[in-house]
């Protein structure tokens, strides 16, 4: 098996698939591996690292048209995507349902693709779940980026000129990234409340010394984070109840997404107005139209009445090394599982890792995304 590492196309994204680390494990297990040109430099790694480490540096040119499996983290521009070659296999966070442009040069060029996203969320599949070791990082973050805007202190301080309160901060949304920024913003001394609509959630933000806002009727869910949209009347009664405590609070992370929809929308315009001067709200579903009605997609900051809402898309990109250096563990993680099979791709009908199939052999056979290509249609493949 060779697997070849790409460089991201995205120029504020320096996120890499491999490390010098995971490098030495992959060949280990008998896997040749090649890294793009430069692939890890805003990671911090060189190219005589990944050398040192056991991997051939292949030009950038060259990787995608020589690649058997291609790894990225990003989806590859369509360019790119072009150069592979049929029957060969590409991996990443691919986004499914929303890269139609990416998944129609797939299936154009006969290209298998598993999308990272798709990983069963179970306990055994866990070492591979880069959906959650990138939202741990981007939760972290947003609580950096939001104790660093506001106009004033995260902490409880009590001093001779007097007591300065702590930041009051909401998160919305408690999956993997909400419970990091519950736990950075608890470590920086704020004063923490969160929503989510899993009754489930309530004994995990308490857990970290946070004050959960039960709504009835909303925060009663079962099922996984955000598993459905809430209909008009209960979103309603969700900005009408989140209201008081979205005005009083100095920061809010948005952190609510739901895999291949969009958003779930959290924050009114009139909940963004009504909070103090200086606040902002991070919004950490951007990339999918944001939890905040005022996000902009294109990530432009906006202020609204004194607060700034700060669009993040993909936010873990923001540090690279160490959301590389997690993303690359995903991975490696997936490739050993890969390499036990005798050179077959486990991933036929009925077998565990068959749900990140996004295409097979330039067949879409995730339902969700072949509707999608479809215009909305309930095709089940697409080619």
């Amino acid at each position: 098996m060779r697997l070849s590492f790409a460089r991201s196309d995205d120029p504020a994204d320096g996120r890499v698939g491999a490390t010098p680390e995971t490098v030495s494990v992959l060949t280990r297990h008998g896997i040749r591996v090649e890294v793009e040109t430069g692939a890890g430099e805003r990671a911090g790694h060189s190219d005589d690292a990944y050398i040192e480490s056991g991997a051939e540096i292949v030009p950038g040119a060259d990787l995608f048209a020589r690649a058997d499996i291609a790894v990225s983290v990003v989806p590859p521009s369509p360019d790119r995507l072009a150069a592979m070659a049929e029957g060969s296999v590409l991996v990443g966070l691919l986004r499914p349902v929303h890269a139609v442009d990416t998944v129609r040069v797939l299936v154009e060029r006969g290209v298998t693709a598993l999308a990272m996203e798709l990983v069963p969320r179970t306990s055994r599949f866990q070492p591979m779940d880069a959906l959650s070791s990138q939202a741990g990082v981007a939760g972290y973050k947003a609580v950096l980026m939001a104790a660093d805007r506001i106009d004033k202190m995260f902490p409880l301080s009590m001093t001779a000129a007097g007591t300065v309160r702590p930041a009051e901060v909401v998160v919305l949304g408690v999956g993997v990234a909400g419970l990091q920024a519950i736990a950075t913003a608890r470590r920086l001394g704020a004063a923490v409340k969160a929503n989510d609509v899993r009754a489930a959630a309530a004994e995990e933000v308490r857990s970290l010394g946070a004050d959960f806002v039960h709504i009835p009727g909303v925060t009663d869910q079962e099922g996984g984070a955000y598993a459905r949209m809430l209909g008009e009347d209960l979103a309603r009664a969700q900005h009408e109840a989140l209201a008081p405590h979205v005005a009083r609070a100095d920061a809010v992370i948005c952190t609510a997404q739901i895999p291949g929809r969009r958003a779930p929308r959290l924050l009114t315009e009139e909940m963004v107005e009504a909070m103090p001067p200086g606040s902002v709200v991070i919004d950490l579903a951007a990339e999918d139209g944001g939890n905040c009605a005022l996000t902009d997609p294109g990530g432009e900051v906006g202020e609204y009445g004194g607060t700034r809402v700060v669009p993040v898309p993909q936010a873990a990109r923001l540090l690279p090394r160490e959301a590389s250096a997690l993303y690359a563990r995903n991975v490696a993680h997936l490739a050993e599982h890969l390499a036990g099979q005798d050179g077959r791709l486990p991933l036929g009908p009925g077998e565990e890792l068959g749900a990140l199939l996004l295409v097979r052999d330039g067949e879409v056979v995730h339902g969700p995304t072949a509707r999608a290509l479809a215009g909305g249609s309930h095709a089940g493949t697409v080619r």
